[in-house]
């Protein structure tokens, strides 16, 4: 059986479902972030803002414009509408997400600049299919020109792991 978008089984997830989830989350970040900002101090002081002055209209516009998205997703109809995506865009977007997910925790053990040369690697033979003399230069020498950037010129220190250590770095 065919579908309309030429792709596979659509997810049982509708547009107005995902806006609605979204929009939630951000509204419950807007407050979270507007709350605490007022703990701290929203207001203005002898000497300028206060520390959480900026945030919390921050937090206020975020979660206005939510409020926003979630009366309009309220308005089409929770199971109305079309589906979200079909199985297969889902699957393109874990393609993308996961190695993503994976990289962000690697930073953790392995330091980021392994990681993002195992990431940058990774998605060059993956989904650029470049050979291997190009793959293994660019995911060298990316990170290696972003460690002397910042750990030499900027002289921010970013999350190392064993390599580094190693080179006593």
């Amino acid at each position: 059986m065919s579908h309309p978008t030429g792709d596979e089984t659509p997810s049982r997830l509708r547009h107005a479902q995902v806006e609605l989830i979204t929009s939630l989350f951000f509204l419950a970040v807007g407050v979270v972030v507007a709350v605490d900002s007022h703990r701290i101090g929203a207001g203005w002081a002898d000497d300028g803002p206060q520390a959480g002055y900026f945030p919390f209209y921050i937090g206020l516009a975020l979660a206005a414009a939510a409020l926003v998205g979630v009366v309009d997703a309220l308005r089409a109809g929770i199971g109305a509408g079309e589906a979200f995506a079909s199985r297969e865009q889902l699957g393109r977007v874990a393609q993308v997400f996961v190695p993503t997910a994976i990289y962000v925790a690697a930073i953790y053990g392995l330091g980021i600049y392994l990681a993002s040369a195992l990431f940058i690697g990774y998605f060059m033979r993956r989904h650029g299919r470049f050979g291997w003399p190009l793959t293994g230069a660019v995911s060298v020498g990316v990170p290696l020109l972003l460690f002397m950037l910042f750990e030499r010129w900027f002289l921010v220190s970013l999350p190392k792991g064993p390599i580094e250590r190693l080179l006593g770095f």
